[in-house]
């Protein structure tokens, strides 16, 4: 009777061990995939910034230039455009991710627009408001750059986990691969400046 007690034991122990062990990898994939989800709420929190500066710069341009309606009216559009796309982080899908940065690039090419075209006030160039809600986009470009960064980052470990055997072998496509943010495309061709 004691001679088949001890496989038994073993057996039991080792299912035990392994049963510890699969817990253990999805435990780590969803503190992984817990730690996307962050991230991407600090993106979601620069890029938030950004618009509600835009909108007191907006305010500040239209109260000190009779300045072309056109291109204020594009910063506010691509503004809206920009605050109606949202995403789940937890189900994000590359194409999410790509309409995602479709409509920030708009926000920023617009914004571009209306700060080269802000060269020819003078009067707005030297009001103090301006100036300081200028410096503040210039700095919530740096955090929005940041926090993307740091985005990419925990990306990439997220990615690394689940998709390494044996790992998405135990977690069975319950955690799927995110996707990264990209450059927009034509970032990687050089600024052409002219004088």
């Amino acid at each position: 009777m004691k001679r088949w007690l001890i496989p038994v034991g073993i057996i039991i122990a080792l299912i035990v061990i392994i049963g510890f062990w699969v817990v253990g990898i999805k435990n780590t994939a969803l503190k992984h995939n817990q730690a996307v989800g962050k991230e991407w709420g600090n993106v979601e929190t620069a890029y938030q910034r950004r618009n509600d500066l835009i909108g007191n710069l907006v305010n500040t341009v239209k109260g000190a230039a009779d300045f072309e309606k056109g291109t204020l009216t594009a910063v506010v559009e691509a503004r809206a455009k920009a605050t109606s796309v949202t995403i789940d982080p937890s189900n994000v899908t590359p194409e999410q991710m790509a309409q995602f940065q479709q409509a920030q690039s708009n926000v920023s090419s617009s914004l571009s627009r209306l700060l080269v075209s802000v060269e020819a006030y003078p009067q707005l160039r030297a009001n103090e408001n301006f100036l300081k809600l200028q410096d503040e986009l210039a700095s919530t470009e740096n955090q929005i750059l940041t926090a993307r960064t740091r985005f990419n980052e925990q990306v990439q470990v997220y990615n690394g986990y689940v998709l390494t055997i044996p790992n998405s072998w135990f977690l069975g496509g319950s955690y799927p691969e995110k996707p990264y943010f990209k450059s927009v495309e034509g970032a990687e061709k050089p600024v052409e400046v002219k004088f």
